[in-house]
């Protein structure tokens, strides 16, 4: 039977097609050819041409996602489906459709793929890395995609200034207690159940309530916080400003609804700014867009000025030259991520989690440890790792003055790389044979995984006899804050500038454990993990 056939038996031997196809909002909706339609056609089409050849696994569709963005949910499943073997070649209809960003893209097609024998097709630009067919100009064609996202940036920003300064609303999701008007997406309507919760807060509040006692209150109503009712509703909601495990009403979850402006009628935008892949950063307040009586107002005029009044004036100035402990903003409970807080008893000073001061066992447990305690443990933690990167210190420059006067090493090294040169030549020709019919799968496989074998071998040996070889062994304790910690050598009371020079954070376990994060570059990050 034919290879064309339908019932070939080698179907299974066809490249695994994984179809991927994305459209961000910028890209609008401007010809059939830009539409997410149009692109799973135009792939089916071409499969559908060379059905002998390939195989459709499944098509990974990104809707509403930047070019510049390649953290998208598709794109990320189909990575994972490539580690785990599931497809072995991706099909786009073109580069622009893969991503916008000409490093990132460059590093896909010119490694990971490679490295995980994954054929890559990019229909209209002619590119095609089984057959190595490469269109010349494909690196300035990712520099223009990248300088073409750039310039809709601009031109989408500006856009979005021209319709904020009308009132209309530009975002992805409205504030807690609005929804987006179905039939006009830049207008807001009231959500009248998130909108009763609205009013219920500022009431509580006129009525003497603190913040943080009404989010207490809410949370032990069971009432989800805005984050979690917006993900309930159905959406695809993620809010960067709180950790990724607090799923419950807080003081500042409190504290922005109550300063937030778009509960009296008025349309506040522009608070922030972002570059492409950049963080979001806050404006200050005078670039801030505000156009009043753009919606339904939540929240009437006289209670808006009244509560205003009063969380300006109940706000207070922290003043952080007086009275801070040296352990402030380094202690963090290693079960919620929140900070520690410092707690008082009669003449000891103790610290416990700040989720459960705040809100409770609900949230979190205590993780109650006393100051004089946790100061005695940190000392000695610091002068243990000092004692031991010392002595690891002194094993290196002794093993330095052996392995210098091993003149066979180099030798060897060069032997065990012209194997592996050999062993690449081999598995390269035993391929193109099987490409060719001239070896069966089986005979390809049984020689592929010998060569394999032979091929883990001498790159141990290879690893091995290079660090024998490296003459520099001795390098990672010239490191400027190695060499500051080493000279410390003891310390004997604790104070702020030591944990600023040598520690990033404390996390404290509710049984008093403590499991300490170094502030240290990246390239001695394994190096301290493996003290203690």
């Amino acid at each position: 039977m034919g290879r064309n056939s339908k019932n070939n038996n080698n179907k299974d031997e066809r490249w695994k097609v994984g179809e991927y196809v994305r459209l961000s909002r910028e890209d609008g909706e401007d010809g059939d050819s830009q539409s997410i339609l149009g692109q799973k056609r135009m792939l089916n089409d071409y499969v559908e041409q060379h059905e002998d050849e390939f195989n459709l696994i499944n098509c990974y569709t990104d809707d509403g996602y930047s070019g510049t963005n390649f953290n998208r949910p598709s794109m990320i499943q189909m990575l994972d489906d490539i580690e785990k073997g599931i497809i072995n070649c991706v099909i786009v209809k073109d580069l622009s459709r893969f991503g916008r960003d000409y490093i990132t893209i460059g590093s896909y097609l010119e490694k990971y793929f490679p490295e995980h024998d994954v054929r890559f097709i990019a229909l209209t630009d002619n590119i095609d890395s089984f057959k190595r067919d490469y269109d010349m100009l494909m690196p300035v064609k990712n520099v223009f995609n990248q300088q073409y996202a750039l310039d809709i940036s601009n031109k989408v920003q500006s856009s979005f200034k021209v319709k904020q300064h009308s009132g209309k609303f530009i975002g992805a999701f409205s504030s807690f207690g609005y929804l987006k008007n179905p039939n006009d997406h830049n207008k807001l309507i009231i959500d009248e159940y998130a909108a009763q919760i609205i009013r219920r807060i500022f009431k509580m509040y006129l009525d003497g309530m603190g913040q943080l006692k009404i989010a207490r209150i809410l949370n032990e109503e069971g009432i989800l916080c805005p984050s979690e009712y917006k993900k309930q509703s159905g959406l695809n909601y993620k809010n960067c400003n709180r950790i990724i495990t607090t799923n419950y009403w807080t003081y500042s979850t409190i504290h922005r609804i109550l300063l937030n402006q778009i509960y009296c009628g008025d349309m506040v935008q522009n608070k922030t700014k972002r570059r492409m892949k950049g963080k979001a950063k806050y404006r200050p307040e005078s670039e801030w867009i505000i156009v009043s009586n753009t919606h339904d107002a939540i929240i009437d005029g006289d209670t808006w000025d009244k509560v205003q009044n009063l969380v300006n004036r109940n706000t207070r100035q922290l003043d952080f030259s007086q009275n801070i402990s040296i352990f402030a903003g380094f202690l963090l409970c290693s079960d919620c991520g929140r900070a520690m807080a410092k707690n008082i008893r009669g003449s000891k000073t103790y610290y416990i989690c700040g989720s459960y001061k705040r809100y409770g066992t609900e949230v979190c447990s205590s993780h109650t440890i006393e100051y004089n305690k946790l100061e005695d443990m940190v000392i000695d933690y610091i002068n243990v790792s000092i004692k031991q990167i010392i002595n690891l210190q002194k094993i290196a420059q002794s093993q330095q003055k052996i392995k210098k006067g091993n003149t066979n090493v180099k030798k060897e090294l060069e032997k065990n790389q012209i194997s592996l040169d050999k062993i690449y030549v081999f598995k390269k020709g035993i391929y193109e044979d099987y490409k060719d019919g001239i070896l069966t799968k089986d005979e390809y496989l049984q020689y592929k995984s010998d060569y394999d074998k032979d091929e883990k071998l001498y790159n141990d040996k290879v690893d091995t006899l290079t660090r024998q070889e490296n003459e520099e062994v001795n390098d990672i304790f010239k490191n400027k804050w190695l060499i500051k910690l080493i000279k410390t050598k003891q310390i004997d009371k604790l104070d702020r500038s030591i944990l600023a020079d040598f520690i990033d954070h404390i996390e404290i376990s509710n049984n008093k454990e403590l499991t300490f994060v170094w502030n240290c570059p990246t390239e001695l990050n394994e190096l301290m993990d493996s003290l203690n």
